[in-house]
């Protein structure tokens, strides 16, 4: 049977018929869907962690018992988990175990475009790179393979295009006579003290170079021999941009990109006039092949930065396009934050008070743009409290009451309380304020600890993010209402102005969260135009709702509440002065 899926939904059908027994992950984009899809499998074990690292030591875990074992998390998801990958790749494994990596080239949801090939060399462990949904199914399945015949974790690299693009997939079923999870004592192969690791480190070279070499034959590295004048190595969705804008040119087809399968490379540039490489991002396999003494032209015409894309490919080799298309100019879209979000109202309030802050990744980073205009930093998830802890040990008593760290829930878990455990032993004195809008929110609403929910949809026990922050060794911990301008404003005033480390944590959920009784929608509110004064105070929330109206006569304006995106928040209504918002709760 033949489907059309995503790159995302084939890895998750590869990680069934591969007879996955565990998937873990943290939700991230461009790889969120591969576990969203999993969960749907019900002979698969799958979960959220609370960040990457946690997600691939439960992998580990798995592994280590003989059942097979996927985790999942975007590029700079891997800088988490990193610590135990390297170990892993020393030990080895016991069932097969699969790390994907999903890149983002272009930055289209991250806050930079690092090339996690680059990851592969530097842990010593194979990569994969599949360049269609095809390919996504048939590598993860291939991933498990290699994985066991040399005991090693295997890395499967997607980018976005490849993630979220769909193409045919042929469905088959899922292997049998995997042997049965048992636990298996060998304390010298699992156990990374020094004297073991010792041991282990020549195995894991003599792996890479059977790698290297099992790759000169195998099927999914392969040349495409067509016209000799031109020949191009590339691999993933490279390929297929090359395809199309080069159809004519010979081709070494990468499936593995780590380690290269340099014999095959060699007997590929003897057959072509002028070699190059197409690869996205940085020259990782150009400069492997320049170091093996080949001729070879790639980022002299490639971009380094950024997304490739067939017109940037026809551009570097200088080909026009067939046909050029008449694209109009469409009104731009900033990003906001949703009508009746309950962190609009903390950022009007932390910008009425001039705080200075430590922002952290989710949508609360949007915070950042105008008229809201309340943040100043945003470095990785878990970031801002240990900036914020920071930021104060360098500054004035008067300049230490501005700072403010700002966090959601879901990213708390993730990294941040660390960050918060160093701000209380350090007793830096900084304001928290946790957005606990019971969700992950910008990935697409995925349940973590704090939630009350599991990925099974089944109940749990969800963390007390008060009790939390108060066993850490903060003191002073409020909750507040952000709906209510008052109250945010008085606590945050008040926090800033302690001379020892608070947190204070927001308390309304997501709007756009699914689950019964989690979020209730309130009425709409209005305008009342006779009473509206034009004085656009309303305007300074950034509220998708509220538009302005420019009065025909060429009068003043009036500002007007678009009932169908309303959530009845009531914050606005709060800022007017003349009393003209009305209706709602």
């Amino acid at each position: 049977m033949k489907e059309i899926l995503s790159g995302n939904e084939a890895i998750a059908r590869g990680a069934f018929e591969a007879g996955v027994k565990v998937a873990s992950a943290y939700p991230g984009t461009p790889s969120t869907e591969i576990l969203e899809t999993i969960v749907n499998y019900k002979e698969i074990d799958a979960s959220w962690a609370p960040n990457e690292k946690v997600a691939l030591e439960v992998a580990i875990g798995a592994s280590f018992g003989g059942g097979r074992a996927i985790v999942c998390m975007k590029h700079v998801g891997v800088n988490v988990a990193a610590d135990p990958l390297f170990t892993l790749s020393y030990t080895g494994i016991g069932g097969g175990l699969v790390l994907v990596t999903a890149d983002d080239p272009e930055m289209h949801s991250s806050q930079n475009e690092q090339d996690n090939r680059n990851y592969a060399k530097f842990a010593k462990v194979p990569m994969l790179e599949p360049s269609d949904s095809r390919e996504c199914k048939e590598f993860t399945r291939l991933a498990f393979e290699l994985s066991e015949r040399f005991d090693t974790p295997v890395m499967l690299r997607t980018t976005t295009r490849i993630s979220h693009s769909k193409s045919i997939v042929t469905l088959d079923e899922p292997v049998t006579g995997l042997p049965a999870p048992k636990l298996v004592k060998n304390a010298a192969k699992l156990v990374m003290l020094p004297g073991n690791a010792r041991v282990r480190h020549p195995l894991v070279e003599e792996r890479t170079a059977a790698l290297a070499e099992y790759g000169c034959s195998a099927p999914f590295n392969r040349i495409e021999m067509r016209d000799a004048g031109i020949g191009v190595i590339t691999a993933g969705v490279s390929y297929q941009y090359v395809r199309e804008v080069l159809p004519n040119a010979s081709v070494l087809k990468l499936g593995m990109i780590h380690p290269l399968p340099m014999q095959m490379i060699r007997e590929f540039a003897a057959q072509v006039d002028q070699l190059y490489v197409v690869e996205e991002l940085d020259p990782f396999i150009e400069d492997q092949v320049r170091a093996a003494g080949l001729q070879v032209l790639g980022k002299e015409i490639i971009p380094l930065c950024g997304e490739l894309t067939p017109g940037r490919l026809r551009k570097a080799f200088g080909i026009p396009a067939a046909v050029q298309a008449t694209v109009e100019k469409l009104p731009g879209r900033p990003p906001n934050m949703c009508p009746g979000c309950p962190h609009r109202g903390v950022f009007y309030s932390l910008n009425q008070l001039k705080a200075y802050v430590t922002g952290d990744i989710g949508c609360y980073t949007l915070g950042f743009m105008p008229p809201l205009n309340a943040m100043d930093t945003c470095v990785c998830m878990g970031a801002s409290i240990s900036t914020a802890s920071g930021i104060v040990r360098v500054l004035g008593d008067d300049e230490k009451k501005k700072v403010v760290a700002v966090i959601g829930d879901s990213t708390f878990l993730h990294t941040g309380i660390n960050s918060l455990m160093e701000m209380a032993y350090n007793q830096s004195p900084a304001t928290v304020v946790i957005l606990d809008n019971r969700i992950t929110a910008m990935t697409g609403r995925q349940d973590n600890p704090a939630s009350g929910w599991t990925l099974m949809d089944e109940p749990t026990p969800p963390v007390d993010l008060m009790q939390l922050c108060r066993a850490i060794g903060i003191r002073h911990v409020q909750v507040v209402d952000p709906f209510d301008l008052d109250q945010t404003r008085k606590a945050l005033a008040e926090e800033m102005n302690r001379p020892e480390p608070s947190v204070i944590i927001t308390n309304r959920p997501c709007v756009l969260v699914k689950r019964e009784g989690v979020f209730q929608k309130g009425l709409a509110l209005s305008v009342d135009q006779d009473h509206c004064s034009g004085c656009k105070a309303c305007l300074k929330l950034g509220c998708p709702a509220i538009e302005w109206q420019p009065a025909p006569d060429g009068g003043k304006g009036k500002a007007y509440i678009d009932p169908l995106l309303c959530n009845g928040c009531d914050v606005c209504r709060q800022l007017c002065k003349f009393g003209a918002i009305g209706g709602g709760k």
